[in-house]
């Protein structure tokens, strides 16, 4: 009997055994592996080093920042001392700098404490802690064991 249209009969090949499959299936599947290992690497790598060019630029603007805001409140203590003695000036523009910092210091502990105030996620954790841990001992959520159930 003839499997092509030309006449031609298909050899015989032999068919592999199902141990060289899977043989050939564990090989297929650890080189796959490598490769994503080796491609999420390649990834990493390359956004780390933008990552740590992005940083050293945003270092580099909070330096220049920090600078501009020293002249800016110069100046505010030169044009207040048009009208005012220099020292007079440079007092107010500390003195509003050292409420201004205050006020940013208040708001910001407000922030750590709601935050630490809400440890509702690790309270559950622990309660899913001692769950598994009372049902690998046999105990149920109510703390009693199934022997002592009716």
């Amino acid at each position: 009997m003839t499997d092509w249209d030309d006449g031609r009969t298909p050899s015989a090949a032999p068919q592999p055994t199902l141990g060289k499959l899977f043989e050939q299936l564990s090989e297929q599947a650890t080189r796959l592996v490598r490769s994503e290992i080796a491609l999420a690497k390649a990834e990493l790598t390359s956004k780390a080093k933008a990552s740590g060019i992005g940083a050293g630029l945003l270092a580099g603007a909070a330096v220049i920042v920090l600078y501009a805001v020293g002249v800016l409140i110069w100046a505010a203590v030169i044009g207040l001392a048009e009208a005012w003695p220099l020292w007079l000036s440079a007092l107010v523009v500390g003195v509003v700098m050292l409420l201004l910092a205050g006020v940013l210091a208040m708001l910001g502990v407000r922030t750590f404490k709601k935050v630490a105030s809400k440890p509702e996620t690790i309270d559950r954790v622990k309660d899913d802690i001692a769950t598994v841990k009372g049902a690998v001992k046999g105990d149920d959520a109510t703390g009693t064991t199934e022997e002592a159930r009716p």
